[in-house]
């Protein structure tokens, strides 16, 4: 392995040894030794917290590995980030190198072997069989997370062997290579999970074993007939949730996320619909047509109120209806799971699922475009994180930009947008203006003009874009309209007072008939005042 010179001669200036020393001494004792412990690495560098973790991890056991882990980390930091120009970089790497040289002597001292590379692969080797043979042996028993951290452990330490045994020109034996396969097919079943562990291997878990999450897996897992892009590579207990990814471009923590999601949505629905599920049973209809339900009440409202027919179209053949309304409910929690901000924009949710559950059911269908001739493709492509760039990313930047903009400006509330305003452009009709794929020059994306010169310069000669029907306007007069309700209960509580203190002042009189009689034109008052309400809503 290079030496720690070497390593801080490559890509980059550093500091002359008298004011590195000074900067070593100031950084160890403001961050001291638990930035190692806690694996609290700057944001640049977060692709090394595995390794890192690994390190203390097999630290008890042989320092001298925990030391090459170290080492190795500190080398991919310096290729991260060889300038040091992120936030906490540089401190972070002098403290860690302090700990190098503090821990290279007596580690090596320590060290079984003749060399590194073979010291790492010899251990390799000791924590495969002990770690990962023998928890394979009791699979049935064993803890499910303690076997994917072990794979995971296993995982970063090859990655340091490669790189200790190429720096010393020394081949790796050929056990280690099978071994290291093996580790990386089950790093891809075994991945994190939240509740559910849904990987092939999982069915001996108790979790699974529950009949509602078996009916609810199986049901999701029916992709019969779906079509499948022609690159994508299929693999075991692939569901609809995959094909909704390959399809829109998802990423694929939110596909996880939400596979869980809708399973124990349906799951809990169903078992208490059917308290006395048997083993083999299949999801409840009725289970499912209520989960579908609550979670498109806003949806159907809205398109409801936009005179708009939506976009849930169920097929004829009863043995796909199930499959339909899965799709659609993967798709809307999918899209839900990755807007992020907008999920403060629910009616801008409903525009992009609109449109998106119209593609899907063209095609499922196998429309064909009549300008292409081929089968209809989602506007956006299924490319890697599609819907976060071309989608979630430009509304975004949107919100951010007039957030932007409010605090820097000191101009009235109306020449800018916040979440409500924005929110409100999806309340009209005209917010099928913006199309699909959505235009780029479309009002909803326009900015304000920052300066008032140009501003005043464009109020003469046009409308601004982007600020049409759709900014909320407030006035003095504003804070009587948000509590209308409020001044009506006072005026009518005024009008009942004065009528008593006309009638002789004591709360008693309310029971005399013509005093009560009087009391009841209050009624006229309130409805007077409800006409004023909704005439001035009418402006």
């Amino acid at each position: 392995m290079t030496s720690l010179s070497r390593t801080l001669s490559r890509g980059g200036p550093m500091q002359p040894p008298g004011q590195r020393r000074i900067l070593r001494t100031q950084t160890a004792v403001n961050l001291g030794e638990q930035i190692f412990d806690s694996e609290v690495v700057p944001s640049s560098l977060v692709e090394i917290a595995p390794i890192l973790r690994v390190a203390n991890e097999v630290e008890a056991s042989n320092p001298r590995v925990a030391y090459l882990c170290r080492f190795y980390a500190f080398e991919k930091a310096h290729r991260l980030d060889p300038t040091s120009s992120g936030r906490g970089v540089r401190q972070f790497k002098t403290a860690l190198l302090q700990r190098l040289e503090r821990e290279n002597e007596p580690t090596l001292r320590g060290r079984a072997r003749k060399s590194d590379a073979r010291e790492i692969q010899a251990f390799y080797q000791h924590y495969y069989k002990k770690y990962i043979q023998a928890l394979q042996n009791v699979s049935d028993q064993v803890d499910r997370a303690q076997l994917t951290k072990a794979y995971q452990t296993a995982n970063v330490l090859f990655e340091v062997l490669k790189a200790v045994t190429q720096q010393h020109s020394v081949e790796v034996d050929h056990e280690i290579l099978e071994a290291a396969d093996k580790v990386k097919e089950k790093t891809k079943i075994y991945l994190p999970f939240n509740i559910l562990p849904l990987d092939p291997d999982s069915g001996n878990q108790a979790v699974m074993k529950f009949p509602e999450i078996q009916a609810a897996a199986v049901a999701l897992r029916n992709t019969r007939g779906l079509p499948w892009p022609k690159t994508y590579e299929h693999k075991v207990n692939e569901d609809l949730l995959d094909w909704l990814q390959s399809m829109f471009g998802f990423q694929t923590d939110n596909v996880s996320n939400q596979r869980e999601h809708l399973i124990l949505l349906l799951a809990n629905v169903h078992i208490r619909r059917n308290p006395k599920t048997d083993p083999q049973s299949k999801l409840d209809d009725n289970a499912l047509n209520e989960v579908m339900k609550k979670l498109f009440k806003n949806y159907k409202k809205w398109c409801k109120y936009l005179d708009r027919k939506s976009s849930l179209w169920l097929p004829t053949i009863q043995q796909e209806v199930q499959q339909r309304k899965l799709l659609y409910m993967g798709l809307y929690l999918l899209i839900w799971g990755e807007a992020a901000n907008l999920r403060f924009m629910p009616e801008c949710i409903c525009y992009i699922y609109h449109h998106m559950a119209f593609e899907m059911y063209g095609m499922l269908v196998g429309n064909v475009s009549a300008l292409t001739g081929e089968y209809v493709k989602p506007a956006y492509g299924g490319e890697k994180e599609a819907f976060l760039k071309k989608v979630v990313t430009p509304i975004y930047l949107t919100i951010a930009k007039e957030a932007e903009r409010s605090k820097r400006e000191k101009g009235n509330h109306s020449e800018w947008r916040n979440y409500d305003d924005l929110n409100e452009y999806f309340w009209s009709a005209e917010c099928f203006r913006l199309g699909w794929p959505m235009r780029a020059d479309a009002d909803f994306f326009c900015q304000h003009l920052n300066s008032p010169d140009q501003r005043n310069e464009t109020t003469r000669t046009e409308k601004q874009k982007g600020k049409v029907n759709f900014v909320e306007l407030r006035s003095f007069w504003h804070i009587f309209r948000s509590f209308d309700r409020m001044w009506s209960f006072f005026i009518l509580a005024l009008q009942v007072m004065v009528i008593l203190a006309w009638n002789g002042g004591s709360l008693g009189n309310i029971f005399d008939p013509v005093v009560f009689k009087k009391i009841l034109s209050i009624f006229i008052t309130s409805a007077i005042l409800n006409l004023g309400q909704g005439l001035k809503n009418m402006k």
